[in-house]
């Protein structure tokens, strides 16, 4: 009898700590949508979009370059372009110190990578913003790395591609990060003006000054499902207008009902859709 008690009480009491084997970090990540618990693995070979409600996580800007050129290779500009801090900004912690944690953080010099890659052996001048980086915001090294990105696309006469992701300008820099708006839209114009096709992708959330400048002013733009999309924030625009939204408002699906958006693109057919888009634009 008192055998089998020595058996239940172990059983009851579980493994050691010296027995338990842990679970390593990253192997399995929850859906922020539906809450499903899924392998990484798998998650990672479905384009990081949920297996089971098509919700896309966020990802980073390595990852993109990898899901949409060739072999994942981007020749890299003007990669040690870092702010400065031109006003000497501080809130609860200086602007400078804020920037260097970013860095730390992201393993980025800034919220854009641009340079020069392929789709489908098409080569394209290419940008592509990380949210890692104090929320993808705008300053104005990533307006000049948009600007140089643009103005590369009209120097080889090749297509302009740029992935969005952002929560706008950077209030940081102030009016100079507002200025990159404009300079961006000036130089859009020249690029139309050459008839050198510009295709931009939205991805969630793409907000306020970028959504505002070169985010829209694409010949084709395009949106991730269900991405947040709109300039301001729904609380906002509701005191400003004093009216209750529509259900859905500012979402990829809404857009392209009131026609801002030319196509709602799947993570798993992006690559495919800018090879068509291209294509046709080469005719």
């Amino acid at each position: 009898m008192s055998q089998n008690m020595d058996w239940f009480r172990k059983a009851k009491e579980g493994l050691t700590r010296q027995e338990r084997k842990e679970i390593p970090d990253g192997l399995w990540s929850k859906c922020s949508a539906c809450g499903e618990i899924i392998y990484t693995k798998q998650l990672e070979s479905n384009f990081w979009v949920c297996t089971s409600c098509r919700y896309h996580f966020r990802i980073s800007s390595g990852k993109y370059i990898k899901i949409i050129l060739d072999n994942g290779e981007l020749e890299e500009y003007d990669a040690n372009l870092q702010s400065a801090d031109p006003i000497k900004f501080r809130d609860s912690k200086k602007y400078s110190d804020r920037l260097k944690a970013a860095q730390v953080k992201s393993g980025l010099n800034e919220a854009v990578i641009a340079g020069i890659g392929k789709i489908d052996s098409l080569e394209i001048s290419f940008a592509i913003m990380d949210f890692k980086f104090i929320g993808g915001s705008m300053g104005s090294v990533v307006g000049e790395k948009i600007a140089r990105a643009i103005e590369r696309a009209i120097d080889r006469n090749i297509p302009l591609v740029i992935v969005s992701c952002s929560g706008g300008a950077r209030m940081q820099e102030g009016i100079l990060s507002l200025m990159q708006m404009a300079k961006t839209a000036a130089l859009l114009a020249v690029l139309a003006e050459k008839k050198i096709p510009y295709i931009s992708v939205l991805t969630n959330p793409t907000t306020a000054g970028v959504m505002a400048s070169y985010a829209s002013l694409g010949d084709v733009v395009i949106a991730e499902p269900k991405a947040l999309l709109g300039f301001a924030g729904p609380r906002v625009i509701q005191q400003t207008i004093g009216q209750d939204l529509p259900p859905g408002f500012q979402s990829s699906e809404f857009f392209l009902d009131k026609g801002f958006l030319d196509k709602i693109v799947e993570r798993s057919q992006l690559k495919e859709t800018l090879t068509l888009l291209l294509r046709y634009f080469q005719r």
